[in-house]
């Protein structure tokens, strides 16, 4: 199955159309209150394959440009796979999170010990999560199909690292493996392709929300719902957390109403991380 267009790769320079849209919902209070098909959050440590340091990437802040607006005390975040847990508990997207008519899809949430890896041919697979991982939830979520519009499917996931630097590791990672996988088989059936990622520091442009943000743009297309439709997926790093949000078009599904579900979903999270982290403190 093929793709057509340019791949292109940037860092800084172009244009970001999603992030703009994340930073007014975090900040106008609109978020009050499966993913990347890839399943989601996926890169391990400085012990995977990954040839991108955090010092290459959006990954490589120092502590002195992190998250000024949160002031957490390292001694009180989770250090063990239970309070991990209770930690994406409060943060994790729900239905409500996207909005109105989004449901739940089954299964609803992943399995507590699948880890998505991208192999050396291109395609997703589920393995053991990796060492530095503390806990990851990924839940899938739907808007249903109507007249004229086939199901939009949507996917959250909240990954609580051991450390910051883990989380880094994590964030770098995901713009080599898009570098090396322009195009990437998800899972039976499904394939994005034509993927362009960029990726804003704090501090850079307008972005003040995270330690860093990434935004993949594709084409997805399914066996099932046929394509190419428009997928978007998006991941924020602050602290020893990653939070990420995708987004899969369907037949009459515009862009602009994929991309305002993502920004609400993960401005949700944003804001419910930052109260998380300082109830910790």
């Amino acid at each position: 199955m093929a793709f057509q267009g340019p791949l292109n790769k940037f860092r800084y320079g172009a244009p970001l159309l999603l992030l703009p849209l994340l930073l007014a919902g975090c900040s106008s209070g609109g978020a009050e209150g499966d993913t990347r098909g890839k399943g989601t959050p996926g890169r391990g440590g400085p012990g995977t394959e990954a040839s991108v340091s955090p010092a290459s990437s959006a990954s490589a802040s120092s502590p002195a440009s992190a998250s000024a607006s949160l002031d957490a005390d390292p001694a009180r975040l989770p250090k063990t796979r239970s309070a991990a847990l209770a930690f994406i508990g409060e943060v994790i997207a729900d239905p409500d999170s996207f909005g109105p008519e989004v449901v739940k899809r089954s299964p609803y949430e992943s399995g507590p010990d699948t880890w998505p890896v991208l192999g050396a041919d291109c395609a997703w697979e589920q393995r053991k999560p990796a060492d530095s991982v503390l806990a990851t939830l990924t839940r899938s979520f739907e808007l249903p199909a109507v007249k004229g519009k086939g199901p939009l499917r949507l996917g959250a996931v909240v990954t609580v690292h051991r450390t910051r630097e883990d989380a880094r590791w994590e964030m770098a990672e995901s713009l080599e493996e898009t570098m090396r996988c322009p195009t990437q088989q998800l899972r039976e059936g499904e394939v994005v392709g034509s993927m362009v990622s960029g990726a804003l520091l704090q501090g850079e442009s307008t972005q003040k929300n995270s330690e860093d943000a990434l935004t993949e743009f594709g084409q997805f297309q399914s066996a099932e719902l046929g394509g190419p439709y428009h997928y978007t997926w998006q991941q924020a790093q602050t602290l020893q957390f990653t939070v990420a949000v995708t987004g899969k078009g369907a037949k009459g599904r515009t862009e602009k109403e994929i991309d305002n579900l993502m920004v609400e979903g993960l401005a949700t999270m944003l804001v419910r991380l930052e109260s998380a982290v300082e109830n910790q403190s």
